[in-house]
């Protein structure tokens, strides 16, 4: 224990809900040995329709390199069949950066010495009219993981303002209980992304020193209190390279999976994020996650769960993005901005971390044409009752 908190006991206020799936998740992932299997299991693994997680154990193993190529034409004949040419767009918003965690990974760290920002409403709703007006249907809004600093209220005005020129919106913030994502829902928010960071117990409790990120199993299941609270999806995701890659993506992939099983209803996407540098510290590198390497993540998730979204993040540099359009990824941003605000005016506070790809809406859109693929800016239409 660091700051005499254990990183496996909830706090008080922290909703526990009746859900064994973090059990089922840790049992497997700790008897997963990724060295175990071979380039036949591989085979026999791409020879199925659909995989059983011991299929997907397969091809996550490095026996499974190799076979790059095969897999990406399994994943693209998939990632056609179930959502045909489009390729989805969208624009995260920082509204916040302010942060309680001490999470040494993480440029909004509370310890580190960075310019911190806020938006107020005026600012943020002009924010989102410019955002808008590059044509965006979907937006992310994003805080620091601080409720002083950003209240349910605040972050409620602002999904209500969202609302106001977006069919769509996501939301990235602390974890929350099932009550206050009904509220959010009840706002206008439809999809919530919620990151474990690591699978491993132990390196989570190393990385996250002080703050209530610290409490493993209150984040672990965020994503189903989001779905119990209304939220129509959940996004899963590892930071890749901050631990073991493999058993990581192999966590969060069956962490989708049973959550996907248990809730049929709930749309089940992905994101890949690989650990990028940040200010003050330069070299936070993902450790021995290279390009191939997030590659084989990618296909396996899609391969393992045909129908989830995947979307590639702008941490990745421009050529990557663009190949994995429509092989694997259906969900792609553009536009970005990682400090507070930025899309109007100057920044308000510093970035999270460094991006790679700041193409601009309509760079992205002509790349998505160029493949012969369609840029979708709206997929979801509300009915008034």
């Amino acid at each position: 224990m660091l700051n005499n908190i254990s990183h496996m006991e909830y706090l008080e206020g922290m909703e526990v809900i009746d859900s064994n799936i973090m059990d089922k998740v840790l049992e497997l992932v700790e008897g997963y040995n990724y060295d175990d299997y071979t380039e036949k299991d591989v085979v026999r693994a791409l020879e199925k329709e659909f995989l059983s997680l011991e299929d997907y154990a397969a091809i996550l193993s490095p026996a499974a390199m190799p076979y790059l190529e095969e897999m990406a034409k399994c994943a693209m004949e998939k990632t056609k069949r179930y959502f045909g040419n489009s390729i989805s767009m969208f624009t995260p918003l920082y509204i916040s950066n302010y942060c309680e965690n001490q999470c040494i990974y993480c440029g909004f760290n509370c310890k580190n010495k960075i310019h911190r920002g806020k938006l107020n409403f005026t600012e943020i709703e002009k924010e989102l009219k410019d955002i808008a007006a590059t044509g965006l249907k979907e937006i992310l809004i994003l805080t620091g993981e601080s409720r002083s600093a950003s209240g349910i209220e605040y972050i409620a005005q602002a999904v209500k303002l969202a609302k106001k020129y977006f069919s769509t919106i996501g939301i990235e913030i602390y974890p929350l209980n099932s009550d206050e994502y009904a509220y959010l829902y009840k706002c206008g928010a439809d999809f919530v992304s919620v990151y474990q960071e690591t699978y491993n117990t132990n390196k989570y409790e190393q990385v996250h020193l002080s703050g209530p990120k610290r409490i493993y199993p209150y984040r672990f299941y965020a994503q189903e209190r989001a779905l119990l609270g209304g939220m129509r999806g959940v996004a899963f995701g590892a930071l890749l390279g901050l631990d073991d890659f493999r058993k990581d993506a192999f966590a969060a992939g069956i962490h989708a999976y049973f959550m996907q099983q248990k809730y049929p209803h709930a749309e089940i996407s992905f994101s890949i994020p690989r650990l990028r540098p940040y200010i003050n510290n330069e070299n936070n590198n993902p450790n021995d996650v290279h390009e191939k390497q997030l590659l084989q993540v990618m296909l396996a998730y899609r391969l393992l769960m045909p129908f989830a979204g995947i979307t590639i993040s702008t941490r990745e540099r421009a050529g990557f993005r663009d190949n994995v359009i429509g092989m694997v990824a259906t969900k792609v941003s553009a536009g970005v901005k990682v400090g507070v605000g930025g899309h109007s005016e100057e920044e308000k506070g510093d970035k999270q971390f460094e991006i790679s790809d700041p193409r601009d809406v309509k760079d992205i859109h002509k790349v998505i044409l160029e493949k012969g693929l369609q840029p979708v800016y709206r997929d979801y239409i509300y009915v008034a009752e």
